[in-house]
């Protein structure tokens, strides 16, 4: 019988990082597009502090991340939480220089994009509903109104060299409709493509979404005329899907995917939504793809605990909390 040893047990592996497996399958780089400043913030309860977001958006800026939404220009009575918008970006202006001008802001209708004009922006976003009663609820008009809502706005920025990004909501169910087709999705996407968008951010609003559903819209917007590098995917967690429906998108070909640090934020019409895709989750399995992001991990956990005590409650990035986020 062997003696037992005395050799001390070594302590566990502390992992930082993932271990590194490429996929030649999958696409080389893939853009983080962060949206927790805006869709994050404005699902808070509690209205965080002007200069806690300017930090922020910097502090996201310097962890390598190429967008960052800053912030949204509509109306206070309609997100409150954002209403210092302005302020904002006055603030980041001094502080970022030109630099400030090129980050995208949402902007609801021809009184937000003359906002954006005088404060000199250069990128907007506006956000569609693929149904008509999120579109009424959200936008105070039909589904087929909507359009005529957008149409000045896009055509007058695209008009003065600005960029612009489309969302469309409620693409994989919506609360009051249930099931959502395709068909209609793929619609609304190219109606917002029509009026001249240069990338269509696919909102899986309720997190309902499951894989087979994320590749039977991205063919069926294929097959009308939108390729994967126009597209984007804009992921919630509601049901523990949003990793899959991301490496279901990847494997299709599309490389930008939205993302909210640690979690940020939620979703109002879905019971226990956990809201938007975290962007550390989706850095770390990213990492382990081998796939190039150009954002730091650790500065983007550096920032979300940061963030985390001027909320009034914890993030919920599973992958933030497994590297030590929050203490």
């Amino acid at each position: 019988m062997p003696e037992p040893t005395t050799e001390p047990t070594p302590e566990p592996r502390e992992f930082r990082r993932p271990q590194v497996v490429r996929d030649p399958a999958l696409p080389e780089r893939v853009t983080v597009y962060e949206v927790g400043p805006r869709d994050g913030l404005q699902n808070e309860k509690a209205v965080v502090p002007t200069a806690v977001k300017v930090d922020l958006v910097e502090r996201l800026l310097d962890a390598g991340l190429p967008y960052v939404e800053a912030t949204s220009l509509v109306h206070p009575r309609w997100v409150p939480q954002l209403a210092d918008a302005a302020e904002v970006l006055g603030a980041l202006v001094d502080r970022l220089g030109d630099r400030a001008r090129d980050l995208p802001v949402l902007v609801p209708n021809e009184r937000g994009l003359e906002r954006a004009y005088d404060l000199g922006l250069r990128h907007i976003a506006v956000f569609a509903s693929a149904t008509d009663s999120f579109a009424r609820r959200n936008l105070n008009r039909s589904l087929d109104e909507q359009y005529a809502m957008f149409e000045p706005v896009m055509t007058r920025a695209r008009a003065a060299g600005m960029r612009v990004r489309a969302y469309v909501s409620m693409c994989f169910g919506d609360p009051w409709e249930g099931d959502v087709p395709v068909s209609q999705v793929v619609a609304a996407g190219k109606r917002l493509m029509d009026l001249g968008a240069e990338q269509l951010s696919l909102g899986d609003t309720i997190g309902v979404g499951t894989p087979g559903h994320v590749v039977a819209l991205l063919d069926a917007l294929n097959a009308a005329g939108l390729p994967d590098d126009v597209l984007a995917l804009h992921a919630h967690d509601t049901y523990g899907q949003a990793l899959g429906n991301v490496a279901a998108a990847l494997r299709h070909g599309v490389t930008t995917f939205d993302t909210s640090a640690g979690g940020l934020g939620g979703c109002p019409y879905a019971e226990s939504a956990t809201g938007n895709l975290a962007t550390e989750d989706l850095l770390w399995m990213l990492d382990g793809l081998g796939i190039t992001t150009g954002v730091s991990l650790p500065r983007v956990v550096e920032t979300s605990a940061w963030l985390e005590p001027n909320l009034d409650h914890e993030l919920t990035s599973r992958t933030y909390r497994a590297l030590g986020g929050g203490g």
